[in-house]
């Protein structure tokens, strides 16, 4: 897929979905994922290897507590690691040849686009989410030291924890809603189209917009895949994330046409 200097490109209509578009587009996941393993395998990889590092890093700081938010925020970062998994669905849809030049070079070729704007949108998101998370910890607990030994279900369960989790778990949703809503057609539009990111991402929010109902619920499918993929140290995610990077490129497409 090259892209050689030109104007931008038109805007795709929007589509109105169904609910019934969501089990749709998840076979149609599994079923890019089960033809290309090997891609979804190693984009998946960098994701996965980037929450280990993070497990880690708090492990040997004995602040494990700091798990809870980032693993919060940490799926907001799920479109970034997708754009790999878009361009194979895309050639197995347009019926073009598959191989990690080709798939790579476009992946690589995104340094000169809009997705790296966009990356940066997703990724202010996420630090902003993480320094109100801490701001939030501070308010409900106090100022108060921790050790390699603390009881994280004490700390999250008793006094002002669980109205923590509630208000923090509220906060968090709308900073998912928003990622979401500006990424959901906006990032696989950057990667089909010459837009710029801010026309992408509204073009993206007004089509969550036009498909509400269907946006919910496919945001709710999506955390919990997600979560689920998290638990056992992240590994699930090899699965996981390429059927819905995969899922999300088919999303794309049957929420707009032109």
């Amino acid at each position: 897929m090259e892209h050689t200097a030109r104007g931008p490109d038109p805007l795709p209509a929007i589509r109105v979905i169904s609910r019934a578009d969501i089990g749709a587009v998840l076979k149609l996941g599994l079923r890019d994922f089960l033809r290309a393993p090997l891609f979804g395998l190693f984009f998946s990889f960098v994701y996965v290897l980037g929450g280990l590092i993070l497990w880690r890093i708090y492990g040997v700081a004995g602040q494990e507590w700091w798990l809870a938010p980032v693993a919060v925020g940490f799926p907001l970062l799920a479109p970034f690691a997708a754009v790999g998994l878009y361009e194979v669905s895309r050639r197995l849809e347009a019926g073009e040849p598959l191989s990690w030049p080709s798939v790579l070079g476009v992946v690589f070729a995104q340094k000169d686009r809009q997705i790296p704007a966009l990356a940066a949108v997703i990724i202010v998101i996420f630090l902003f989410w993480v320094f109100v998370a801490h701001a939030l910890f501070a308010l409900f607990m106090g100022l108060r030291a921790f050790t390699s030994g603390t009881d994280l279900v004490s700390l999250f369960l008793e006094g002002n924890g669980p109205l923590m989790l509630l208000v923090g778990g509220a906060v968090g949703a709308g900073f998912a809603a928003v990622l979401f809503a500006i990424t959901v057609v906006g990032l696989p539009l950057l990667l089909d189209r010459e837009v710029d990111f801010v026309t992408a991402m509204i073009h993206s929010v007004q089509a969550t917009i036009a498909n509400l109902p269907v946006m919910i619920l496919w945001g709710i499918v999506i955390a919990t895949a997600l979560f689920a993929g998290m638990l056992p140290l992240f590994l699930g995610l090899f699965v996981v994330l390429p059927v819905l990077g995969h899922a999300s490129w088919h999303m794309y497409r049957r929420m707009t046409e032109g």
